[in-house]
C-alpha cells in the first residue's frame, strides 16, 4: 500500500460552511452529512481514540493529508479527473488515486472503531 492516505471530508473550508457544520453537529448530529467528521471529531476536539490511531500511522511512516472537499477538488483537479462522492478515504499511488474506504462504507460506520479497523 502507498504511504500517502488522503481523507476528504464532505464539507467546504470557507468560514460560513465551518460555522454551519459546527452548529449542525451540535443541534442535529444524526443528520450531519459528514460521517468522517463525526467519527474523528467531537463537537470541539479530535476523538482521542482516533488521534492515537492517526499518530500510530504517522509513526509507521504514513503520510496523511486531510482535505475539505473544495480543497481536495482544487488540489487534485488537474492531476486526476475522477469524480468522487464525499466523505471518502483515498490512497495516492505513483499513477493514480485509489479508493481505500468508500463513501457508503464511511457513512455506515457507527463508531470510530469501525473506521480504525477498516484502515488497520
Amino acid at each position: 500500500m502507498s504511504k500517502k492516505i488522503l481523507f476528504i471530508y464532505n464539507a467546504n473550508s470557507d468560514t460560513g460552511s465551518k460555522m454551519l457544520d459546527f452548529a449542525h453537529k451540535i443541534i442535529k448530529p444524526a443528520t450531519y452529512n459528514c460521517n468522517l467528521c463525526s467519527l474523528t471529531y467531537g463537537s470541539f476536539t479530535e476523538n482521542k481514540q482516533w488521534k492515537g490511531f492517526r499518530e500510530s500511522l504517522l509513526a509507521k511512516g504514513y503520510e496523511l493529508e486531510f482535505f475539505h472537499k473544495d480543497e481536495f477538488q482544487k488540489s487534485y483537479k488537474s492531476k486526476f479527473g475522477h469524480k468522487y462522492t464525499y466523505p471518502i478515504i483515498l490512497v495516492e499511488t505513483s499513477h493514480d488515486l485509489e479508493v481505500l474506504v468508500t463513501t457508503e462504507k464511511l457513512n455506515a460506520f457507527e463508531g470510530v472503531e469501525e473506521l480504525i479497523a477498516a484502515l488497520g
